[in-house]
């Protein structure tokens, strides 16, 4: 049965990690008017997603960033 187990919860282990897909944002703090890149879609009300919206890599949100008007002037 331990093994049933294991052999399940390892397997569940490694589909969701294929089924993860790294998208990056730019978001903005309300509070803060900060801006950030993030790794998740925002689900929180804390924060405003700036620019194009969803990025396939990390450098294409830190390029965007520095053209984004809201972000270069703070």
């Amino acid at each position: 049965m331990k093994k049933f187990l294991l052999a399940a919860c390892a397997a569940s282990f490694a589909f969701a990690a294929q089924a993860q897909t790294t998208e990056f944002s730019v978001v903005q703090g309300t509070a803060t008017k900060k801006c950030t890149i993030v790794d998740k879609k925002p689900t929180v009300t804390t924060t405003t997603v700036v620019g194009d919206g969803v990025y396939r890599t990390r450098t294409e949100p830190e390029t965007a960033m520095k053209t984004v008007k809201i972000c270069t002037t703070n």
